[in-house]
């Protein structure tokens, strides 16, 4: 390794930025650096970087609003008061290099480096950029992404794919064998709609599935339903007589992932990233609500390489979703395709990659 860098990175509001955050920030800590992330003080934080080994600062940030409204005027103070606020900090440590997770919480820090003149990196997670990195991009040093296809949305002139940075742990269990299901084995599903659960899956999904029971398909589940109330799912399946698992949260997937056939989830870029890293096909059902659709963009993607297939949420109902799982299970070599499929769009060491970019803009 060259020079040891100061390194800032702004990684604050939700799960989907601080993960990949910190993923990146223990690599570059290992790597010798002295590593600072920024924050934007939200109530997930405080759990996220509770066993964090680097240093923390927090800047109150609050997200974009568009259109004219008191709100929106409101935020333009909120965002102009984060880079007020990021200055002194920026100043007093001055890093050789600010990396951005995007989201709001990097609208303050960034700005404040590019009045510093501190070159700044941003990471774009999904395959249709986000606000924070599009009204970012044009002065950044470099924009990194995860999907390739990013590029066609995104014009920068030095773009780079990187990859979603993830954890270790989960790089690591991703390189054992997954459970292959044999010729009389039930179908295993997972079921998962983030860390607070998706009503429309948790209650369709167990329908289509007791449905599927009563064909006589044997069928195990793992059911994430997040904060939900999970009292009724267990009923249902336990009437329709099918093994299943339901939790409220998992921490650590990597089990739950080596041993299930096929998932019905969300298509967030962390879920879009560990699904390709297990090699687990999978039903994407894109939260339709999310800024600039980016869900079915992510969701397309994955499409479009035969790795997963997609139903818009509009579209779900549980009598199609018994008939797609059916056919699924009558035809096991389809999933066979899309687990070699799914594998080809694995990025491992996306965290190494981040980190290697940083260290060149840094000049270590």
């Amino acid at each position: 390794m060259g020079k040891k860098l100061k390194i800032a990175i702004a990684c604050g509001g939700t799960g989907g930025h601080i993960f990949p955050g910190l993923a990146t920030g223990r690599e570059l800590l290992e790597r010798g650096h002295d590593v600072t992330l920024w924050l934007a003080g939200k109530d997930i934080e405080s759990d996220a970087v509770k066993d964090w080994e680097g240093k923390t600062i927090t800047i109150p940030s609050e997200g974009f609003q568009f259109g004219i409204s008191v709100r929106s005027i409101l935020t333009l103070f909120r965002l102009y008061k984060a880079y007020r606020l990021s200055l002194p900090p920026m100043r007093e440590s001055r890093p050789d290099v600010v990396l951005a997770m995007g989201s709001y919480a990097s609208f303050g820090p960034i700005k404040a480096a590019r009045k510093l003149g501190i070159p700044y990196v941003l990471h774009e997670a999904n395959l249709l950029p986000g606000r924070a990195v599009s009204l970012l991009a044009s002065k950044a040093h470099t924009v990194a992404v995860s999907f390739e296809k990013s590029r066609f949305y995104l014009k920068h002139h030095n773009l780079e794919t990187t990859g979603m940075p993830l954890r270790k742990a989960l790089q690591r269990a991703s390189l054992l064998p997954r459970r292959e299901r044999g010729k009389n084995d039930p179908l295993r599903i997972l079921v998962m709609g983030g860390s607070r659960g998706a009503q429309v899956l948790n209650q369709v999904v167990p329908k289509a599935i007791s449905a599927m029971a009563e064909k006589g398909v044997v069928l195990e589940v793992e059911h994430i339903a997040g904060l939900q109330n999970s009292e009724e799912i267990e009923a249902i399946y336990k009437e329709a007589g099918i093994q299943a698992n339901v939790h409220h949260f998992v921490r650590d997937m990597e089990n739950i992932y080596l041993n299930v056939d096929l998932a019905i989830c969300r298509s967030g870029a962390a879920t879009c990233a560990e699904l390709a890293v297990f090699g687990l096909p999978a039903l994407l059902i894109p939260y339709p609500f999310a800024v600039r659709n980016h869900q079915m963009g992510n969701a397309r993607a994955l499409q479009d390489s035969a790795a997963a297939d997609v139903v818009a949420q509009e579209d779900l109902t549980a009598s199609w979703l018994c008939d797609y799982l059916v056919s699924v299970s009558e035809k096991p070599e389809r999933l066979e395709h899309m687990v070699a499929a799914m594998k080809k769009r694995a990025q491992l060491n996306a965290s190494g990659r981040l980190a290697d970019l940083l260290e060149r803009v840094g000049g270590a």
